[in-house]
């Protein structure tokens, strides 16, 4: 037999449907049915419990709520009984008082009404998301603030907290999920699709990554960065250099990085390991020659793998089995799964082999310095 508890539940889960019909001012939402489990139950004492708890909570007892009609039926048990036949709201008023959301029913009508008022072009929103309403019913009104300004200004290029919007600092910080919701809409035409971030999506300023790399070419650091060789900058501005480099390296070691040999029309970046990905971006790369130096474990053959994904050209630097070979200690790696990446040489796909069944890896600072200037023809 169904219970008052079970009642509730199917009640609310009519909730946001019901809602829904109200903001569209449809009459036909009453009554509602609700789904019952009728079979009685075995034993006598638990049947007329159920029974009893049925009536007390019922709107006959309580002059509000659900309605149970019953009808006499001969039970093979308990001879004839009053069995309940169907249960159901009659009107609006007995299910929200049922459930108690008549003030929180009211309030999101009034907060619907100001919402369309402002910003009609939510309507559909609102229609098909009447719960959030409901669940950001106190913060309506720092948001309605902060849409107006984007309304105004739909591409601030200002960081968060610069915004000159009357809302606690951290506001919009904890309100992004429901903001860019909205604000998709709002200011739909602004929007840059592709990007992922808030920031990014709404025309924010925010804080950039830093590539960290130095002029191995002293003539041309000092031509065109008055000497400066070691220097990290913003990813945008590192996308916008326009220097007359031909070669690059990347390393993934500070210390390797740090003492990387001169060499001509040649930079050094710092990798930082899978950070390397934010390099996608820097188009000038695709015309250099790109050699990548990393650990030879597993995975630096993926971020290896991962670097020729963004520039196909890429050479590996001292990543090879030779050098494995010779400076080798038997140093465990980091256990890893990770099916062998299809941007690999096959002599590449061997050695990641052999590091990934072994667990085995040399880091890049135990090749000695002697070994790489003889690598790279420096004397």
């Amino acid at each position: 037999m169904i219970t008052p508890e079970a009642i509730k539940t199917k009640a609310i889960r009519k909730y946001k449907a019901f809602l829904q019909a109200k903001i569209q001012a449809e009459d036909s939402f009453f009554p509602l049915i609700i789904p019952a489990n009728k079979q009685v139950s075995k034993e006598l004492i638990q049947f007329q419990r159920e029974m009893a708890q049925l009536v007390k909570y019922s709107k006959a007892e309580k002059g509000f709520g659900y309605t149970v009609d019953f009808q006499k039926r001969q039970t093979k048990k308990y001879g004839l009984q009053s069995l309940p036949q169907q249960i159901y709201f009659e009107s609006e008023k007995d299910y929200l008082q049922f459930l108690g959301k008549e003030k929180e029913v009211a309030e999101l009508l009034k907060l619907h009404q100001i919402i369309l008022h402002h910003f009609p072009e939510l309507e559909a929103w609102a229609l098909q998301y009447p719960l959030k309403l409901i669940s950001y019913l106190k913060e309506w009104d720092d948001l309605l603030r902060v849409l107006h300004y984007f309304k105004q200004h739909p591409q601030p290029n200002l960081y968060i907290r610069e915004l000159p919007i009357e809302v606690h600092t951290k506001f919009i910080e904890q309100h992004k999920k429901i903001l860019r919701e909205l604000l998709e809409i709002v200011i739909a035409p602004y929007v840059h699709e592709n990007a992922k971030t808030f920031e990014q999506r709404f025309h924010l300023k925010y804080a950039e990554s830093l590539i960290r790399f130095r002029i191995l070419d002293e003539e041309i650091s000092q031509y065109f960065l008055k000497g400066i060789d070691d220097l990290a900058v913003s990813i945008s501005i590192f996308q916008q250099l326009d220097i007359p480099i031909k070669k690059v390296f990347i390393v993934e070691n500070k210390t390797t990085f740090l003492t990387f040999p001169q060499q001509a029309e040649t930079m050094v970046i710092f990798g930082s390991g899978f950070k390397v990905g934010e390099l996608k971006v820097v188009t000038w790369l695709k015309d250099k020659i790109i050699k990548y130096w990393g650990d030879i474990d597993v995975q630096g053959l993926q971020i290896l793998a991962q670097v020729r994904m963004y520039f196909p050209q890429t050479e590996s630097f001292l990543m090879d089995r030779e050098t494995f070979d010779q400076f080798q200690e038997r140093d465990r790696g980091t256990p890893s799964k990770v099916n062998m990446p299809s941007q690999l040489t096959p002599a590449e796909q061997q050695l990641y082999q052999l590091l990934q069944i072994n667990n085995l890896r040399l880091e890049q600072e135990k090749i000695p310095q002697w070994y790489v200037l003889k690598i790279l023809g420096i004397k």
